[in-house]
């Protein structure tokens, strides 16, 4: 199989879907792989890097995607959809709940789409998720260290304060990898830090993994409410896999914010967990102001720190990039549960139900489509 990696044309994404490290296993099992030049730059990845590696570099875009996989990070932008053909399997991160129109391009042009988010075992969170709702997670306090500068709109207050001084407060909504890490983080910073979480397994779990210095609060709008308005910090992190992001802040909580307050929304890919969030933004323009308060909605957050999340997304997802391309889609879908989850679109239909669900588009189960195990 042909495996090709385009650079990524989401602004400021600077991650690229293959290292060359992968790429030489990848050939080592029998595979080609073609690099769109200068695809693997932003993460200190060379053209000549790759070469070394065995592949082959490709001056264009178009080119890259001729081949029978196309690996990336992001889902593909407007420019990109140009290039999609039947039969194409395409593996990335896909947030179609948000991304109505590219939901319809992949299904008119018959594209294969597998998408991290959504591959799923048992139920559990995507390990293909996991490793970039850690650099998530861990990113978004250091950037709220960073908004709450009086230079940058926020508070004008140091996280963890200092002697004599009152410390930063950080509520975090959702219990997650992101949930977690950002505690960690916050905790090491030495702000005054809550959990909002629906699951009061999970809330023991946090408590006993960070300490009795972690606050948690049980899931309902009023402790929300409650936390939120004597927050300097929120963050939300509540994400069900092919689904738009509840809406956990209502845009009344908001007016009663501190002034200078942030909103790091890490559930902005697929529609975010603020009322307020009205739209994504970047890192060229990374946030607005709505009600005195600092709303953060970059949609690849990652991306800010390309190397470590490049390594580490790849970690995971290049077992499956061989897996599919040595035993080919249909028997990959049948012998691992996670490829099947994964197949958001496939021969002209949406067959993931959440997505569908969310996009109010028809559903086609994949087992009407895939001959039976």
């Amino acid at each position: 199989m042909i495996i090709g990696v385009p650079k990524e044309r989401k602004t400021r994404e600077n991650r690229v879907g293959l290292t060359p490290d992968n790429v030489r296993e990848i050939i080592d099992s029998g595979h080609e792989v073609w690099i769109e030049t200068k695809a693997g730059t932003q993460s200190r990845f060379e053209d000549q890097d790759y070469v070394n590696a065995g592949a082959k570099v490709v001056p264009t875009a178009e080119e890259v995607w001729q081949a029978d996989m196309v690996v990336k990070v992001k889902e593909p932008q407007p420019s990109e959809y140009q290039y999609f053909r039947e039969g194409q399997i395409l593996f990335c991160y896909l947030h179609l709940a948000s991304e109505r129109e590219l939901a319809e391009a992949l299904v008119e042009k018959k594209v294969t789409g597998i998408a991290y988010e959504t591959m799923t075992r048992n139920g559990r969170k995507t390990p293909l998720l996991m490793p970039m709702s850690e650099v998530a997670g861990r990113m978004a306090v250091q950037t709220a260290a960073h908004l709450l500068e009086q230079s940058q709109g926020g508070r004008g207050i140091l996280l963890g304060g200092i002697p004599g001084v009152g410390k930063a407060n950080v509520t975090i909504i959702g219990g997650g990898v992101v949930g977690e890490n950002a505690a960690k983080i916050a905790q090491g910073m030495g702000a005054s830090v809550t959990i909002i979480d629906i699951n009061p397994n999970r809330l023991a779990e946090l408590e006993n993994t960070l300490g009795q210095g972690l606050h948690t609060l049980m899931s309902n709008e009023q402790n929300i409410h409650d936390a939120v308005i004597q927050s300097d910090v929120v963050i939300g992190s509540v994400l069900i896999p092919g689904r738009e992001a509840p809406v956990l802040v209502k845009e009344e909580t908001v007016k009663q914010m501190k002034p200078g307050a942030v909103m790091i929304d890490i559930a902005v890919d697929q529609g975010g967990n603020f009322e307020t969030t009205t739209h994504s933004t970047t890192f060229e323009d990374p946030t607005y102001i709505v009600h005195d308060v600092v709303h953060y909605a970059v949609a690849n957050v990652p991306g800010a720190v390309p190397r470590t999340s490049t390594i580490g997304l790849t970690n995971v997802s290049l077992p499956y990039v061989k897996w599919i391309a040595s035993a080919g889609l249909i028997e990959a879908v049948k012998q691992d549960i996670m490829v099947e989850t994964g197949i958001n679109t496939y021969q002209g239909h949406i067959t993931h139900y959440e997505v569908a669900t969310s996009l109010d588009m028809h559903h086609e189960p994949l087992s009407n489509l895939i001959p039976a195990k």
